[in-house]
């Protein structure tokens, strides 16, 4: 079950960037900081589809398998693609990795 849940390296960088959902499972941040609370991966991409309107898809490719990320709702490309792994769920992770990146950019040019 615990693969169903994103890290708590990636649930914190969602705390940082406005992720305040109730979810299943939570985590002590150290320090009395209080909880974390860790999402599913389909909650978090779907925080990042109505947050910050970026869509993503994970897609089998060649010998594994790669993420398309489409920074905006006209759909006329099929978005930018991203690495190729050997596993769905390397994919996966790498692609929360690169929706937190953006919008950690996007945040910082504000």
């Amino acid at each position: 079950m615990n693969k169903e849940f994103i890290t708590y390296e990636q649930a914190l960088a969602l705390k940082e960037l406005g992720f305040d959902e109730s979810c299943m499972a939570s985590r002590d941040m150290n320090n009395n900081k209080g909880l974390i609370q860790i999402p599913l991966y389909q909650q978090a991409f779907r925080w990042f589809r109505e947050k910050y309107q970026l869509d993503s898809s994970i897609a089998l490719v060649a010998n594994g398998y790669g993420f398309y990320i489409h920074k905006n709702r006209n759909y006329t490309n099929k978005g930018e693609s991203y690495g190729m792994y050997i596993t769905y769920e390397e994919a996966e992770q790498a692609c929360l990795d690169k929706l937190i990146e953006i919008c950690k950019s996007k945040n910082n040019e504000l």
